[in-house]
């Protein structure tokens, strides 16, 4: 039997209010483990370049004319 599985037998044997303590107690340590763990900073810069092949062939000013022209109808 796994150990989850376990646990989770366990838990249902205990009453309604030593479930909510259980829960509580979990919630309180995940919390914990979540706000000691630093997310990594991530900068804008890393997206500079990406899809940049897609533009490949293709004039900037003549894609902005069309775009405008798309506009009027």
């Amino acid at each position: 039997m796994s150990t989850y599985n376990e646990v989770r037998r366990l838990a249902k044997s205990l009453t309604p209010d030593e479930q909510i303590r259980l829960i509580e107690d979990l919630s309180k340590s995940i919390r914990r483990k979540v706000t000691l763990t630093p997310k990594p900073k991530r900068s804008i810069l890393e997206l500079r370049g990406l899809g940049k092949e897609i533009w490949n062939g293709i004039d900037a000013q003549e894609y902005v004319n069309q775009e405008r022209d798309s506009w009027n109808g």
